[in-house]
């Protein structure tokens, strides 16, 4: 496939541990690339494919759904025009009974609840923050195979602001992420958030969305919603960008950077922490 004519962007959904070596192969022999979320396993390798993507003069992109989804969109424009005053305290839950799916329990697939679900909510506090974390404080629970299955994390941002996260992958949590600015004004999606049709806006207002409709059942709540970061890349690709201004590659390393440090303080390490790339 990667050497192929007849295909121009290969979209990366294998386990973890294979995504930079799945991503390199195809960039190295010409072809765009969206990569699964997480990007790689560590800063180290998402530095690498970025500086291979440059080289290469080809278009990269972490797949990370939510981004792209509707709601998440409109969040953006509405912190944007100070609906709720700026943001000043995040809240986000992600919990699924899956600590017995392999790809998740095993140190050498890149597992942990952390980079399997963990990544939404940080990636939502980014979302929302749109800056470095000054002080990352993680506290949780590994499993016999040496990666997490559950933790909380505390993102401190300037001037006291910060986000509460909570990941947990032995029981399921009411899975909804909400946002309180100024004057506890608030805007909340309801669960599932990483991919949302229920926005609580500010004013109390719930408001609906309706994903694409199919003949054959999705595997996964909200599935449908992978289409837009298709349309994304698609988009970039025809425009001659060679990334995401939604999904740029310093979000993606800020956001993999963000990971590490979580991953340093629970007690988490991959093999390839101790390799150079």
């Amino acid at each position: 496939m990667a050497i192929s004519n007849d295909i121009d962007v290969a979209y990366i959904g294998a386990l973890n541990h294979d995504h930079y070596a799945l991503s390199k192969l195809f960039l190295e022999s010409g072809k765009h690339v969206l990569c699964e979320k997480p990007f790689c396993l560590n800063a180290k390798q998402v530095e690498s494919l970025v500086k291979i993507a440059k080289n290469q003069n080809l278009f990269l992109m972490e797949a990370l759904w939510s981004r792209f989804a509707p709601f998440y969109v409109n969040l953006e424009e509405q912190l944007e025009s100070g609906i709720i005053g700026r943001p000043q305290f995040v809240e986000v839950n992600f919990g699924l009974p899956i600590e017995n799916v392999e790809r998740l329990r095993k140190r050498d697939m890149g597992g942990g609840a952390l980079m399997d679900i963990g990544i939404y909510t940080v990636h939502f506090a980014q979302l929302v923050f749109k800056e470095d974390p000054i002080k990352i404080t993680a506290v949780g629970e590994l499993n016999d195979d040496g990666v997490d299955c559950v933790e909380t994390v505390i993102l401190e941002y300037s001037e006291g602001r910060r986000a509460v996260l909570n990941n947990h992958a032995k029981v399921k949590l009411w899975n909804k992420a909400t946002v309180v600015g100024d004057y506890g004004k608030r805007i909340t999606f309801e669960d599932p958030f990483n991919m949302p049709d229920t926005m609580i806006h500010a004013d109390g207002r719930v408001e609906k969305f309706e994903f694409h409709p199919s003949k054959i059942p999705y595997n996964f709540m909200n599935s449908a919603g992978l289409v837009y970061e298709a349309l994304e890349t698609v988009r970039c690709i025809k425009e001659g960008l060679k990334e995401s201004p939604i999904m740029s590659h310093s979000r993606s390393l800020l956001l993999i950077k963000i990971l590490d440090t979580v991953r340093k303080q629970l007690g988490v390490h991959y093999d390839v922490d101790d390799q150079d790339f």
